[in-house]
């Protein structure tokens, strides 16, 4: 009898586990936002947001997720994120950013919110530098079971204010099933 209740409860953890193994954030993408196709196998997801009037660019939105335990920790990646943007006159841009935390559907989400003169690299390791005033760099990192996932939005400042409220609620739509 023992060994038939210890059989079950072994085939009951190895099926929950690989139930909690195939689990995965879900979100709905705003309309609006253009897919294009992933350029690294670490991008979930990635989204062009189309162009405001008064802007020559486009913004980017990319979802990335490096694996469990991979990445970096929640305050290493919003420090790197502000320390991709400039300030006018030497400000801090740390001084400068808007930092949230709260939780959705069970997820833990802190974002960051800074302008300035996007300065970060064009390619890691590149060497050479983007040199874009008047930009905003919008960005979350979302806590789930299985890891944490990034979100990065850049863009010119008119164009990323157009597209705040659909970022707001494609972070408020994740959850990890």
């Amino acid at each position: 009898m023992q060994k038939h209740a210890l059989l079950a409860l072994i085939v009951f953890v190895c099926l929950l586990n690989t139930a909690f193994q195939k689990s995965s954030l879900k979100f709905t993408v705003p309309t609006g936002w253009v897919e294009e196709e992933r350029t690294s196998s670490m991008r979930v997801a990635q989204y062009r947001l189309p162009k405001v009037e008064a802007d020559t660019e486009d913004a980017s939105l990319v979802l990335y997720y490096f694996g469990q335990g991979q990445g970096g920790s929640t305050a290493a990646n919003i420090e790197r994120w502000v320390g991709q943007m400039k300030q006018a006159e030497g400000t801090s841009s740390s001084e400068a950013a808007k930092q949230e935390s709260f939780e959705i559907n069970g997820l833990k989400v802190t974002t960051v919110d800074v302008a300035g003169t996007y300065v970060a690299e064009t390619a890691p390791g590149s060497g050479t530098f983007n040199n874009k005033p008047r930009y905003r760099l919008r960005a979350a990192v979302v806590e789930t079971p299985n890891g944490s996932y990034y979100v990065k939005l850049v863009g010119p400042e008119k164009t990323v204010a157009r597209w705040n409220d659909s970022f707001l609620s494609y972070i408020r739509s994740f959850d990890f099933k």
